[in-house]
């Protein structure tokens, strides 16, 4: 059952319909109509009203809606059929068929092109090529073949005038792997007779409104229908089709399918000689006669479709006029037509190439698509899903032949729908075991036999007709029909109803056809049955040097001495594709959409009720309503239902325990009190009125949004609790990884530098193994410390305070001072030097001794002559002296007295510049500062001793108090136990 929709849309199943009326049934159906829901169902049959305006209810998000899901879980829709013939080809390996039926107008190639396009969606090509080329190819044929097949009528300004099947071949995975076209009786007269107000095929307007001026000009066609006399009276009728864009359209679709470009060339090389051929406004072919002999006009145009045809002009000339024959001595003689042959002939010419272009075009189609060199054993089942779109019944003012056997074929497919759906109905009641009352309904069967039966049928009269030696005419054929159908309740005529003025003595019949009466008109039944085409224009096309012309004559290969079988007639023919179509859907599962014509006048507002009383009369709706609810409106696997309903019984939520599936249906029934109106079948449970199913879905509908946010919450639980469980299992893999991964990388490092002792460059040569990220850092510093322990571990011990001073200086100074002194060895004590002040050595050593002694500190860091610079800028010389305890200053000229002496923590920075200078400020808490210019020594006059005062001064810091050195801006600040140093931009 389709999902409920408001009660304002009226009921979405006939179903479901209270009371089983015509009057409910229309009202029912109109309502739906207004409110833009053109779609209804009869259980699973859809009922489709056409809109006549586009509607937004077929895109993607539409199909994804659909897609997998039951008939009866989203509106009705043809998506919903469509998904249920794909799942049930692909479920059950079954080939399916939607047969699309309807009179011309309500909408069948509209129906067969969202099938189509529905079925292309929802297959999953896998990024497969030439899946997603059958499935290019399958929906760009429609183009073609509507271009070359459709035309304007007055019932529909897009009329398939060809009945069309398609197969389309699915693998064991449901992908599309080809297909095949079959088409019958396409309408060929159409392309030299037309009803007033209708179009011919839409191919010739779209060449002539569309083709490009060069491609016209080597056509030799003017651009503009009205110059030729079979596309004049179409040309000036309104269509709402766009001929240049359609033009353009079907040749981007040929050229999608395959066809080359001398191909593309050759079908409308065909289409120009069909313009050509047929007479012209302006005079192109035209017969003359003089009495004797019959002669062409506007030889002209023989040329153009010599030219265009490959053939010759005389030999074109010459099949025009002439009629080659064997007599029975085997001799050949010529006979020249008369001027009433000549055009016959000529018309006749005219629709067999048309025809066999179509024929062409489909069959060309069809080897694209075709399934080649399939494997069952390899590839598995091949299934296949058909589509077929075919003539709609049709009822004109005037009904020739090809309404007949357009009739004549509804009448077969109406019989299908009555043994595939009303008998198969009541026979499901019989194996379920369920007791009914059987339903009358209307069988066409006698139709179809009046139509087809052996030696008795209409087709079977006509046929002999054809045969008869003599001058059989169509009049002559009427009176035979009389003869045999006489007694028969669905035939009558004028002779045999002489009082019904509505039909013509010797012209008109009528069949009762279970669409409604139909008169037929007796005139050209026979030629157009026996459809004969002189030999000559065979041997003529065979023989054209185009290619594609001689593949589309192969009988006229044949000489005309060969005696061969008479052909069987086009009512025969047209009969045996039919038997074999119908045959071929029903041993298929069949889905049907019934299309409904809502008015005349192609209004999207406007509802004929009877118009569409009629249609649903013959079509058998109100039957098949009938049949489905006589018993019981719904039935459904055991399964399904539990399925579906299972939360609204307590003893089925959210699992039943009983035996079987039906005993839990039977548990729901009995909790909501519905045992008198259902009945148990051996599979399936049945359910006699709607309100009970009604009841059923409201109170689901109501436990629905519980049930939704109960399971949300234990299913966002489950998800919480998972995905803390892997978080933890994560966490656990990494550190253990991670452990793993550094445990590793000290293996192989203790493995490659087990024996580094007795190398030769102790260990330079070997290569560090690449650490986890875990480790980049400390790898870093590990290679960085491990060399620098190479080296360090070489240098004496005496050295290292300098070493740890010039390492000092460079942190600090950043490179920034060019000449700081580190390529030379420092000295710090230059005062007690005898090189740098051999005057004064000796003295100043016994100051130190005292200031040792009284000050007790460990060792001299710095001593050097300098010149302080005082407030007024006047400068003197003095001696400078750094202890680990104070710095002192003094004075050389008396001996190294002391004038001055501050504890090494009273100072707060040292500021130095960055040229060769050698200023140095000592700046202290008091802000008493001192500026002095350290002097060089008398032998090294090029000494620079700032950045020796620097590395000692941190050096020191870095052994005792080992804090941090941070740079900042253009300064570099060392920050220890109150000192600090900058260096100050120049």
């Amino acid at each position: 059952m389709a999902e409920l929709e408001g009660l304002e849309f009226g009921k979405s199943d006939f179903v479901l319909l209270d009371e089983v009326t015509m009057e409910q049934f229309m009202e029912n159906l109109k309502l739906r109509f207004e409110k833009g829901r053109i779609y209804t169902y009869i259980g699973e049959v859809v009922v489709s009203v056409n809109p006549y305006r586009q509607m937004d209810i077929y895109g993607k998000d539409t199909i994804d809606a659909y897609r997998g899901r039951e008939l009866y879980e989203n509106p009705p829709h043809l998506y919903a059929v469509s998904d249920a013939a794909y799942k049930a080809m692909k479920r059950r390996a079954k080939d399916t068929c939607i047969v699309i039926s309807g009179e011309s107008g309500a909408g069948k190639t509209e129906a067969s092109k969202y099938i189509m396009q529905y079925i292309a969606a929802i297959t999953n090509p896998s990024q497969r090529v030439e899946v997603e080329s059958v499935k290019n190819v399958l929906l760009k044929s429609n183009c073609v073949l509507e271009a070359f097949g459709n035309a304007k009528t007055n019932r529909n300004d897009n009329s398939s005038r060809f009945g069309k099947y398609m197969d389309i071949n699915f693998n064991f995975n449901g992908e599309p792997t080809g297909g095949h076209i079959n088409n019958y009786l396409l309408e060929k007269s159409r392309v030299v007779q037309q009803h007033d107000g209708e179009r011919n095929f839409h191919s010739f307007y779209q060449l002539l409104r569309g083709g490009s001026d060069e491609m016209l000009e080597s056509l030799h066609l003017q651009n503009d229908p009205a110059a030729y006399i079979y596309t004049k009276e179409g040309a000036a009728t309104a269509v709402s089709f766009n001929d240049r864009s359609s033009h353009r359209a079907v040749m981007s679709a040929l050229e999608v399918i395959g066809f080359s470009p001398e191909e593309i060339n050759s079908i409308y090389q065909i289409l120009a000689s069909i313009l050509l051929l047929l007479t012209c406004v302006g005079g192109d072919v035209r017969f003359e006669s003089d009495g004797e002999s019959v002669q062409i006009l506007g030889l002209e145009a023989v040329g153009h479709v010599s030219e265009l045809t490959a053939t010759e002009a005389d030999s074109v000339c010459k099949s025009l006029l002439f009629r080659t024959v064997a007599t029975g001595g085997g001799d050949v003689i010529e006979k020249g037509h008369s001027e009433q042959d000549a055009c016959f002939g000529r018309d006749a010419f005219v629709k067999a190439l048309y025809e066999r272009l179509f024929g062409w075009i489909v069959s060309r189609i069809n080897s694209v698509i075709e399934v080649k060199d399939y494997d069952p054993a390899l590839h598995g089942k091949n299934t296949v899903i058909g589509v077929l779109d075919i003539y709609g019944f049709e009822i004109f003012d005037n009904n020739s032949f090809e309404q007949f056997c357009i009739n004549y074929c509804n009448e077969k497919l109406q019989q299908l729908f009555i043994e595939l759906i009303l008998r198969q109905e009541q026979g499901e009641y019989q194996r379920e075991g369920i007791t009914w009352q059987h339903i009358d309904y209307f069988n066409n069967q006698i139709i179809v036999d009046l139509v087809e039966q052996p030696h008795k049928g209409i087709i079977s009269i006509l046929d002999e007709a054809c045969l008869s030696v003599g001058k059989v005419t169509d009049t002559v054929c009427l009176e035979s029909m009389g003869t045999k159908l006489a007694q028969h309740p669905h035939y009558t005529s004028r002779k045999l109803s002489p009082t019904d003025k509505t039909m013509d003595f010797q012209k008109h019949f009528r069949i009762r056809h279970y669409a409604g009466d139909v008169t037929y008109s007796i005139e050209g039944f026979l030629d157009k049955n026996k459809d004969l085409l002189f030999q000559d224009f065979k041997r003529l096309m065979y023989n054209s040097a185009n290619q594609v012309l001689k593949e589309m004559w192969p009988d006229g290969q044949l000489s005309i001495t060969e005696v061969t079988k008479r052909p069987l007639t086009a009512a025969t023919l047209f009969k045996n594709s039919i038997v074999a179509l119908v045959d071929k859907l029903g041993c298929k599962e069949p889905y049907y959409v019934r299309c409904i014509k809502p008015n005349e006048m192609k209004s999207p507002v406007l509802f004929d009720d009877a118009r569409c009383q009629h249609q649903v009369a013959y079509l058998g709706l109100m039957e098949n309503v009938m049949v489905r609810r006589a018993g019981f409106a719904y039935r459904q696997h055991y399964a399904r239902v539990l399925q579906r309903y299972k939360m609204t019984c307590e003893y089925t939520w959210p699992n039943h325990l009983m035996g079987s599936d039906r005993e839990a249906v039977e548990a729901i029934v009995t909790q909501h009190g519905f045992q008198d109106d259902v009945a148990y079948g051996h599979t399936k449970l049945f359910v006699r009125t709607p309100r009970s199913l009604f009841t059923l879905e409201q109170e689901r509908a109501a436990l629905i949004p519980i049930l939704v946010l109960f399971l949300q919450k234990v299913w966002r639980g489950a998800l919480a609790r998972r995905r803390c469980r892997r978080m933890r299992a994560i966490y656990a893999i990494m550190g253990c990884y991670k452990r793993y991964k550094v445990k590793a990388h000290f293996r192989e490092v203790e493995r490659r530098f087990a024996n580094v002792r007795n190398l030769a460059d102790y260990g330079k040569s070997v290569e560090w193994p690449t650490p986890p990220v875990a480790l980049s850092q400390f790898h870093n510093n590990t290679v960085m410390l491990w060399w620098a322990r190479q080296i360090v571990k070489n240098i004496p011990p005496s050295d290292m305070l300098e070493v740890r001073a010039k390492v000092a200086a460079l942190t600090a100074l950043s490179g920034d001072r060019k000449d700081w002194g580190v390529s030379r060895a420092w000295e710090r004590n230059y005062l007690a030097n005898v090189r740098d002040c051999p005057q004064t050595s000796s003295g100043f050593a016994r100051v130190t001794k005292e200031l040792r002694n009284k000050d007790e500190y460990s060792q001299v860091l710095f001593s050097g002559f300098c010149r302080k610079v005082n407030r007024f800028n006047k400068s003197t010389d003095r001696g400078l002296l750094i202890t680990d305890k104070c710095v002192y200053k003094l004075e050389p000229k008396k001996q190294y007295k002391v004038l001055k002496r501050l504890p090494l923590d009273a100072f707060t920075g040292l500021s130095v510049t960055a040229g060769v200078d050698q200023m140095v400020a000592l700046h202290t808490s008091c802000q008493d500062d001192i500026l002095l210019c350290l002097q060089r020594g008398e032998l090294c006059t090029n000494q620079d001793r700032v950045g020796e005062l620097v590395g000692i001064i941190l050096a020191l810091n870095f052994c005792f108090s080992n804090k941090h050195i941070a740079l900042k801006s253009k300064s570099i600040f060392c920050t220890f136990t109150g000192f600090w140093v900058v260096r100050e931009g120049t």
